[in-house]
């Protein structure tokens, strides 16, 4: 489980906060010949994130629209929070079959800019 203050840690150290990187959902899977290893399954962009302080989370969500959640305008309204905002979790909806999916896991791909949300499915 991971949660916004993991969040603003990894993209301080792993990218400096650098405004211009996407935010991606990188999609793992269970190997079937061994149940304990990840196999990288892709990415896809991420459209909308948002704070829901009912259920305490950051949401992340896939519509397939042109809209893109980029670090420079993800970072500075979560900084600007309480701490007790800091410990919502982070969850994404890729789809109805895949809703409210818990984010294991963070990386980057310095050549593309983007900075990748890993969910296992």
């Amino acid at each position: 489980m991971k949660f916004i203050i993991d969040l603003i840690e990894d993209v301080r150290e792993q990218i400096g906060n650098h405004e211009a990187y996407e935010v991606t959902a990188g999609l793992l899977k269970t190997d079937e010949n061994n149940s304990e290893k990840l196999i990288y399954a892709g990415e896809a962009p991420l459209n909308i994130s948002s704070l829901d302080g009912e259920n305490k989370q950051l949401n992340f969500k896939m519509d397939g629209s042109e809209t893109r959640v980029t670090i420079g305008a993800l970072i500075p309204p979560l900084l600007i929070q309480d701490m007790d905002v800091m410990m919502y979790e982070l969850r994404i909806d890729v789809n109805a079959q895949y809703s409210d999916m818990e984010i294991v896991g963070f990386g980057k791909n310095d050549e593309e800019k983007r900075y990748i949300l890993f969910i296992k499915i």
